[in-house]
């Protein structure tokens, strides 16, 4: 490289909604929770007669595995269906162990907060932009 070239500019960051901010934290949190309600489930042998205590270890991981990936995909429709469907399944572990319920009220609620709250808070963002942005093109003439 020569003085007079330049590096080529870096391309801007792809801009995130605020559901896809606020519901990745949740289910990256929430990863953490599922594992610890696996080795729960593991430890106080919570499954029923005829299946292996140690399912409740798998069942965590690939629950944690999961939950970590799913908080990757929230900028598609898919993404989001596939993050209520986890809490639909947490929600299930409450038949084995009745206080993974308090991880489903606290992380749902927080789930639906990020889904629903957020794309409130979005749309009303997104109006004001488009509001600015006429606003100020209007004046300029």
């Amino acid at each position: 490289m020569t003085g007079t070239e330049s590096a080529p500019a870096p391309r801007p960051r792809r801009y995130r909604t605020l559901p896809e901010k606020v519901g990745s934290v949740v289910l990256a949190f929430e990863s953490i929770v599922v594992f610890l309600a696996g080795l729960v489930i593991y430890g106080l042998r919570a499954l029923p007669d005829g299946v292996a205590d140690w399912w409740g270890i798998v069942a965590g991981a690939v629950m944690f595995v999961v939950t970590v990936a799913a908080s990757g995909t929230l900028r598609w429709t898919w993404g989001r269906v596939l993050g209520w469907i986890i809490q639909i399944v947490i929600a299930c572990g409450a038949f084995f162990v009745p206080s993974i319920l308090l991880i489903t009220i606290i992380f749902g609620g927080l789930w639906a907060f990020a889904m629903i709250g957020g794309s409130r808070i979005e749309r009303r963002v997104q109006q004001q932009r488009l509001g600015a942005e006429q606003g100020s093109a209007g004046g300029v003439g």
